[in-house]
């Protein structure tokens, strides 16, 4: 075999076969298939896709590259979710232990952020003595006892989606619904949990940008996970405003601790609920108005915030800090940013609002820089909101004192205010299963 008649065959819009696929995957992790020949292929399935036969041999090959998590040790289906990531999306903190409250198992590894704010392990790290980092014993051992772990992902997993993601990221390859498709679904499948739950967002601020690329791009999640024997559902949901009222690290901790207690944000609630019922649903094999019944009483009964604190507590952290949140460290600046002008707020740019978070310390633009925990915004008033010349529409929080008059201009350039009231969007636009 030879990597020259698979990128050629590529080339021709053939189908490639289960072995030319793991015979690119294996080469390329072991150094053996150089970058300019892997580089091609990539353009070919770029500029000509693949099968679902395909993108399902590709996601395998990528999985079995490394560590595949073996979760046999854990008593009872295991549920996972995954978003494909967005602005003020602080989901997992919030359905991770509603589902493990009702009794389903939460073996969860998530991974750090690059970009806008934090992933959900740097969230967690937030909280004083949080350890996302246990031995795989102890990991498994936590889920038997409590029903839920979040630690942070191995290294180990799916090293080939790491190196093939760096060189798709150089080539002008990374918009491949195939690839992207297949690189997630290579860290959910070596993950190992029975079932899988997927947000796929779509809007400004996700990396979809329009309904249709992410329909396809769920369709495909879906595809693959049936097909390599994972049941999977997929909700496409909106990232054109910010998930919530906080961006950052703690802020965002904080609030998930709100919708655990029932005093969350509508949206941000109804999207949880959302997700959650669907994990409940696959996992217990129920209906989806008894899985919904569930999630809603969990949080009602205070079960679902009580799991929260045994997790936290369990893996180290400082629970005091879940029973009171003012105890989260805060910013030195806290710079309101007050709207110049009357009118309803027609549009947010999410992605610039992420942006300007980042840029105030709260999430990395690069691997090795560090997350200020405390940084973020609070937004206090949101599309569809009237305002007044004046009114505080978010507060900046920083300890970059340097950052503050960039960040309150690019706020306000990232609003759109108008005579006009915009219609109410919706927050699930599809569910595919």
């Amino acid at each position: 075999m030879k990597m020259y008649d698979i990128i050629q065959k590529k080339r021709d819009k053939c189908k490639l076969s289960k072995e030319e696929i793991e015979y690119f995957v294996n080469g390329y992790v072991k150094d053996e298939i150089p970058d300019y020949q892997s580089s091609a292929l990539l353009m070919a399935i770029y500029l000509n896709g693949m099968t679902d036969d395909e993108i399902t041999n590709l996601t395998m090959a990528m999985a079995n590259s490394g560590e595949m998590l073996d979760l046999s040790g854990i008593e009872g289906k295991k549920v996972d979710k995954h978003s494909t990531g967005g602005v003020g999306d602080k989901t997992t903190l919030i359905v991770a232990p509603i589902v493990a409250s009702v009794g389903c198992k939460v073996a969860k590894m998530s991974g750090r952020g690059l970009g806008f704010t934090g992933g959900t392990t740097d969230k967690l790290e937030s909280i004083e003595g949080y350890q996302v980092e246990l031995p795989r014993k102890d990991f498994i051992n936590q889920v038997n006892q409590i029903g839920i772990s979040v630690i942070s992902q191995s290294e180990n997993l799916a090293p080939a989606d790491k190196k093939i993601y760096k060189l798709r990221d150089v080539t002008a390859t990374i918009e491949s619904i195939p690839l992207i498709a297949s690189s997630i679904m290579s860290k959910k499948i070596a993950s190992g949990a029975d079932y899988i739950v997927l947000d796929v967002k779509t809007g400004e601020g996700a990396f979809m940008k329009t309904f249709d690329r992410a329909k396809e791009l769920a369709n495909k999640l879906v595809n693959i996970g049936n097909l390599a024997g994972k049941k999977t559902v997929a909700l496409i949901t909106n990232m054109n405003i910010p998930l919530g009222y906080e961006v950052g690290n703690s802020l965002e901790v904080k609030e998930a601790i709100k919708v655990l207690n029932g005093e969350g944000p509508t949206d941000l609630t109804n999207i949880c609920i959302e997700l959650a019922t669907c994990m409940v649903m696959l996992c217990k094999n129920i209906d989806k108005s008894k899985a919904e019944e569930l999630v809603k009483e969990s949080i009602s009964n205070g079960s679902a915030f009580n799991k929260f604190k045994e997790l936290v507590e369990y893996q180290h952290g400082n629970v005091s800090w879940i029973e009171n949140p003012d105890l989260f460290p805060k910013a030195k600046y806290n710079i309101e940013v007050s709207s110049n002008t009357s009118g309803y707020i027609y549009k947010m740019n999410a992605e610039k609002i992420g942006k300007i978070s980042c840029s105030l310390g709260s999430g990395r633009e690069r691997k090795e820089d560090k997350i200020d925990y405390s940084a973020g915004i609070t937004l206090l008033k949101k599309t569809g909101d009237f305002v007044n010349k004046g009114d505080v529409l978010a507060i900046l929080h920083t300890n970059l004192e340097d950052s503050i008059d960039v960040a309150k201009e690019k706020y306000l350039e990232a609003l759109e205010i108008s005579d006009l009231k915009p219609e109410k969007e919706k927050l699930v636009y599809d569910i595919v299963m």
